[in-house]
């Protein structure tokens, strides 16, 4: 920047540097961006000759096609707490809009060796948040020499998400065992939290949570939490279209053991079987000699020599 030695551009300089840092408590690197699209589109607006009618990103007209639009996003994901430890579930679909972009999406992120997470939201958010997160834990237990804490991870997560005011689209399920036992936590976008028995997220959350809360048992046994959460993630893939494909399943147990069922179950199912099952109807199988030909020939390129294979094999 060069030197101001103006007076009156110093103290210009300072007056807006003062409106800045009062504007907000926090740095967004795009808020510059977005004002730039607003005073676009309030500019638009008032050449047309209406009325101005946009006062932040929110706000809706004709002519907001400017401001970009968030695509809706769609998940299941769920956790519960058992007899001997935490059990995550998730579906592996990852959508773009009303297209599937990915059948065999991870959702269940490693964020220490005893505490694993579930993510949804936007896929990039997600995985770059536990990513961060995972491995700030590694340097704070190579330096004391300890087991990550739950409430450490969660300490982490909700300070960073707060710190963007939602706007890092990452609603998030914790779950993980330490020497306080087994911890289950649901984290929002805004940095909200809640510590419950069993919890779900996601666009297909209230199909979980019906499950939930008609099976659940205190002190389930293993196989019979894994079942629970199999049960609920299918009921997230059967009535929510951004849920599909697979269900995956992590268990946390209290000894420190950490089984990973990827692709526990194929929801829907083979395509092979659904296509073995269908008969094509005779009316749609034309048979030969349908479709009448009038005239047939076979006319070979010039430039194309015929193939000797007299010699024997081609020399590679």
């Amino acid at each position: 920047m060069a030197e101001l030695v103006d007076n009156a551009k110093f103290a210009e300089f300072s007056r807006q540097q003062i409106e800045e840092y009062e504007e907000t408590g926090f740095s967004f690197d795009l808020s510059q961006r977005n004002n730039a699209i607003l005073s676009q589109l309030n500019n638009k607006i008032s050449a047309n000759g209406s009325k101005s009618v946009v006062n932040n990103a929110n706000s809706t007209s004709s002519n907001s096609s400017i401001l970009p639009s968030a695509w809706k996003t769609g998940t299941t994901i769920v956790g519960i707490i058992y007899k001997d430890g935490v059990v995550l579930g998730a579906d592996t679909r990852a959508t773009g809009g009303s297209e599937v972009v990915d059948k065999n999406c991870e959702k269940i992120h490693y964020l220490a060796p005893n505490i694993w997470c579930c993510g949804a939201g936007t896929a990039a958010d997600t995985e770059k948040t536990t990513e961060l997160i995972a491995s700030n834990l590694e340097l704070l237990r190579l330096s004391t020499d300890t087991q990550s804490r739950v409430i450490t991870a969660l300490t982490l997560i909700k300070r960073k998400l707060y710190q963007y005011q939602g706007h890092i689209s990452a609603a998030l399920i914790l779950g993980g065992v330490d020497v306080h036992g087994p911890h289950l936590f649901s984290i929002h976008p805004h940095g909200s939290t809640q510590r419950l028995p069993y919890t779900t997220m996601g666009s297909g959350s209230l199909a979980a949570m019906a499950v939930f809360e008609a099976r659940y048992t205190e002190d389930m046994e293993e196989d019979k939490a894994i079942e629970l959460v199999r049960d609920s993630i299918r009921a997230g893939i059967f009535n929510d279209l951004g849920s599909g494909s697979n269900v995956d399943v992590t268990v946390i147990r209290k000894d420190n053991n950490v089984t990973r069922l990827r692709t526990y179950e194929n929801a829907a199912g083979d395509a092979n079987t659904y296509k073995n099952k269908y008969t094509r109807p005779s009316k749609l199988v034309p048979p030969p000699g349908t479709t009448f030909v009038i005239d047939e020939s076979f006319i070979p390129h010039k430039n194309v020599a015929p193939v000797d294979n007299t010699d024997g094999a081609m020399d590679i």
